[in-house]
């Protein structure tokens, strides 16, 4: 009865042992921190050294340390001495520490295993100190340490089976914990206790990781930027990309800098020593200027003070008042120690400009001599303006400027921060270069501060294009950032914390941008690739996430990926048991009769519906291209006849041609009268009446509710119906495509039923947002009628918290500035509809009036994707919005801002589309393969750069536009 009675106490009081939790009391009652709401909220001993300080960490250590002898102890009372219950005793443990207490456990472990079997841990030790030696990978070292005990005491205990099985079991529940529990190690060192910043180092590397700091590091290796700082690490990182960069040596904050006896510098090899703060050269602050550079170090002394006066520029008044102003907490300074560069020529690059803060300008600065010249703003540099073009199969680069620096190397140095620029995703780099007569030697690199965040309109302009009411955006914007944050929360876990999606999104020139460096950061958090969010809906290329990230992020990738996979199943329900329903409701209302309180009520009732609709509207499509790039089925093996815009315009075609047979002869601008006159036309008139309501819902921007329905202003596709009627029957191409399109419906497996859904999901969104706009119209009628409103379309100029406070009543402030609030926004919105050119990308959050976009190729080229193949030569028609809807023919190459389902009739009859935003997903893409025409999306500035009676040649395959002077009309 003994050993019964000890199993049942392992198993219940160890468990509760480790649940204990013993740092949390410690921490409280010595800081009054709770470990629980702060940092990673983990109850671990790292987190006590991070939040506490050095001597509640080693309080920690030794209360974890206490629990894991314990345990092993504990079982020696009913079992003997190393049997495998003490393994089993130490799996309990860590069960209770990690379900209860919220921590690893691998102090436990560690010193529970030394008592347990001290030859083993020894064996270990030793291997793991080699092992670190020569990967120098706390990571690897920690996850090779739980493959290596399992082996030892198998070869050690190979008669023990239950021994080696307890062994392997403990290494797999660490193994498993480690990839579950988020690390306080990876927390910036900068917001960590000061007087823990040693021992933060120590635990950072596992013993070995501290003692070869110690050691001294050189920019050779790789570096923690929160032990070494931003500018040693960077350099590091761009040394081992291959780039020239002086050797260097880097003196952590707790290194001793008596032990550089190696370093000898002399009058033919002097030495710079540079400052490396924790924090400095950071996305959130680049501290230029506020600590020191010693340059000419030519002896031991004079690197000895040259360290020191480095450390003591961290507590300079200057750069406390800069830390201070910055909200930055005080941290540590490390050195970096480099061989300086003979300099013949030095300056610095901006591989955006960070005055106009847009286009693709590579701005330089550069002087003979020394780069202190150009960065100390004590002497005027030569300035230079470089734009480097890049295509498949060669690069060059354009230069304006001209002085005493060689052509040749200012355009090496364009070349050299445009690719750090991209080696950096896109985050706009402030370089500082030097140039010795034979190399290009690399100083710095830095993010331009004040050109982030990057605010991007590729995807977005896709989402919801065009110029913005207020109205509309008050409502998208939370649908979008709250979908958005929800959707990457359940993806990232515990690595959202500190990610604020209520800045996904935002409008500049009333337009719609999304945060590419959030979105950036997200998909690194994920474990892929920085590039994405743009392969996902736009087809570009992907390169493949590094292993150990997608080790990292394993468990969060597998949650995307059960989301996905049960896409289908949830949106079936979905349908089924809420939209369906909803949708009916809303349609059986009379509302024309509704008061404003219950306006509200119903609109209330719509977001609702919208806000679960607007998570299948971002994961069907990202699901669908996902699908398409994994099984690379071609764009032409779809069918897209569930989508809305595609779906109607199949239908106002075959209306069309079953007019034509009933009116031989007719004329365009009496056709609805002529069809009236006999049976026949009027059937094809209550056809046409059908697909309005059918498809009445849908706009010329689906996405904004306050652009006019089908339903409301059917002209346009009456237009188009007549149009349709005149023209020819359709080209090969298109049957072509057609066919291609069933043939493709035979082999549709995976991607076809993500297409599908996509379809169903845009309808259902599509309905939903007519309903919405049909019920603010009806509340602004009401209003325009009392005379609160004066003119139709003031409620899209306002926000929905305003039109919700008005609705109420009690606002009576709002109500007397109503009239002056509504004309202020109608002058704004008229002013950025009046800009032409809308900048791709805005970097900062508050971006000067759009320039004019640069000169064009030398060979007259313009660059996009290319969507929809096929040829077509024709003259250029510049169509910015759907108010007037000109005469084309197969001759007309269509130019837009973009393509949305109110776009799509047009290209039934034009011969070519060129498109300033959009990808290979788009509608008008989808459309312009189903009836074989060349399409060529995301054109930069399309609709500024071409004119009117331009001729131009279209390649949909290669994503070319081919540009002619001849500007005559036909």
């Amino acid at each position: 009865m003994f050993e019964p009675w000890g199993v049942l106490v392992i198993l219940i009081a160890c468990p509760l042992l480790g649940g204990l939790p013993l740092i949390a009391w410690i921490t409280y009652a010595l800081t009054g921190k709770k470990l629980s709401q702060v940092g990673t909220r983990n109850i671990s001993v790292s987190a006590a050294f991070y939040h506490g300080g050095k001597f509640v960490g080693i309080l920690a250590v030794l209360s974890e340390a206490f629990k894991g002898v314990a345990v092993v102890l504990l079982s020696r009372l009913f079992f003997p001495e190393g049997s495998f219950w003490e393994l089993i005793a130490l799996i309990a443990l860590v069960i209770g520490r990690y379900w209860i207490g919220r921590g690893a456990g691998t102090t436990n472990v560690v010193w529970g295993f030394v008592v347990h079997d001290p030859l083993v841990a020894i064996f270990v030790s030793f291997f793991a100190g080699i092992s670190f030696t020569i990967l120098q990978s706390r990571k690897v070292v920690k996850f090779g340490v739980l493959l290596l005990f399992p082996v030892f005491v198998a070869l050690l205990h190979i008669s023990d089976f239950p021994r080696m099985v307890a062994a392997v079991a403990l290494a797999g529940l660490m193994g498993w914990i480690y990839t579950k529990i988020a690390d306080d190690m990876n927390l910036p060192a900068q917001e960590a206790q000061t007087e823990s910043l040693a021992m933060l180092e120590f635990l950072r590397g596992d013993v070995y990781d501290g003692l070869r700091q110690r050691a001294m590091v050189s920019l050779d290796e790789e570096l923690d930027a929160a032990i070494v700082g931003e500018k040693a690490a960077t350099l590091s990182q761009i040394k081992r990309w291959g780039y020239p960069v002086p050797k260097g040596w880097v003196l952590a904050p707790i290194d001793d800098p008596q032990g550089l006896t190696f370093l000898q510098p002399s009058e033919l090899s002097p030495l710079v020593v540079r400052s490396s703060a924790i924090g400095e050269d950071s996305e959130h602050a680049s501290a230029a200027g506020q600590y020191e550079t010693i340059l000419n170090v030519t002896s031991p002394e004079a690197l000895q003070s040259a360290i020191a006066q480095v450390k003591a520029s961290y507590n300079h008044p200057s750069a406390l008042q800069y830390r201070r102003d910055r909200g930055l907490k005080d941290t540590a300074m490390a050195v970096l120690i480099q061989q300086q560069v003979q300099s013949v020529y030095s300056g610095v690059a901006f591989s955006r400009d960070p005055i106009t803060q847009q286009g693709d300008a590579i701005i330089i600065e550069a002087l003979p001599g020394s780069p202190t010249q150009v960065v100390s703003g004590k002497v005027t540099p030569e300035q230079y303006c470089a734009f480097v073009i890049e295509t498949e199969n060669s690069s060059s680069v354009q230069l304006e400027g001209q002085g005493r620096v060689p052509q040749a190397l200012i355009k090496q140095v364009a070349y050299l921060a445009y690719r750090l620029e991209k080696r950096y995703h896109g985050t706009p780099q402030d370089v500082e270069w030097s140039y010795d007569g034979q190399t290009l030697w690399v100083l710095q690199s830095r993010p331009i501060t004040t050109l982030l965040p990057i605010w991007t309109r590729k995807i977005a302009a896709e989402v919801i294009p065009g110029v913005i009411h207020p109205l509309t955006w008050s409502i998208n914007r939370p649908l979008t950032c709250g979908v958005w944050g929800e959707f990457f929360t359940l993806v990232l876990g515990e690595r959202a914390f500190g990610l604020d999606f209520t800045e996904t999104a935002t409008l500049h020139y009333s337009r719609a941008y999304f945060n590419a460096s959030l979105l950036g950061d997200i998909f690194l958090r994920m474990g892929l690739p920085p590039e994405s969010l743009e392969f996902l809906t736009r087809g570009a290329k992907l390169s493949k996430p590094s292993l150990q990230s997608t080790w990292q992020n394993l468990p969060g990738l597998g949650k995307l990926l059960r989301r996905e996979l049960s896409l289908e199943k949830d949106f079936k329900q979905d349908y089924n048991k809420r939209f369906i329903p909803g949708l009916s409701q809303l349609a059986e209302e009379d509302i024309e009769n509704f008061e404003p309180a219950k306006l509200l009520i119903r609109i209330d009732f719509i977001l609702n519906l919208l806000r679960h609709g607007t998570y299948y509207s971002i994961l069907a499509p990202l699901s669908a291209a996902l699908r398409q790039g994994i099984f690379r089925v071609k764009d032409g093996q779809i069918d897209h006849s569930v989508t809305p815009e595609v779906a109607a315009l199949r239908s106002l075609s075959a209306i069309a041609t079953d007019a034509k047979e009933v009116l031989l002869e007719f004329d365009p601008q009496h056709v609805f009268k002529q069809l009236k006159q006999t049976p026949e036309g009027e059937k094809i008139l209550r056809e046409f009446d059908e697909l309005l309501q059918d498809y009445g819902y849908l706009s010329e921007v689906g996405t904004d509710i306050s652009v006019s329905t089908w339903r409301e202003n059917p002209q346009m596709i009456k237009q188009m119906f007549v149009q349709l009627m005149q023209g020819n029957e359709p080209q090969s191409g298109a049957k072509d495509a057609i066919n291609s399109i069933f043939a493709g419906k035979r082999k549709r497996g995976f991607v076809q039923r993500r297409v599908d859904i996509k379809g169903r999901v845009t309808e259902v969104y599509s309905r939903l947002l007519a309903q919405l706009r049909w019920s603010f119209v009806a509340l602004e009628k009401i209003w325009l009628k009392s005379g609160l409103l004066k003119k139709a379309g003031d409620i899209f100029f306002l926000e929905f918290d305003e039109v919700r406070r008005l609705v109420v009543g009690d606002d009576f402030s709002l109500i007397e500035e109503l009239d002056e609030l509504v004309k202020s926004r109608r002058s704004q919105f008229a002013q950025d509809s009046e800009i032409i050119q809308i900048p791709l990308l805005v970097y900062g959050n508050t971006p000067p009036h759009p320039l004019a976009p640069s000169e064009l190729y030398s060979d007259q080229i313009l660059q996009g994707i290319g969507a929809s193949q096929g040829q077509a030569e024709g003259r250029v028609k510049v169509l910015r919005n759907l108010q007037d809807v000109p005469e084309i023919d197969r001759d007309t190459i269509l130019v837009v801002p973009y393509t949305d389902s109110g776009w799509a009739p047009l290209l039934l009859r034009a011969g070519g589309l060129i498109a300033e935003a959009g990808g290979r997903l788009s509608h008008g893409a989808i459309v312009a393969r189903e009836y074989g025409i060349p399409a060529v999306m995301d054109v930069h500035g399309a609709t500024w750069l071409l004119q009117d009676g331009q001729r131009v040649r279209i390649d949909g395959s290669r994503g070319i536009v081919e540009l002619s002077n001849d500007l005559r009309p036909d």
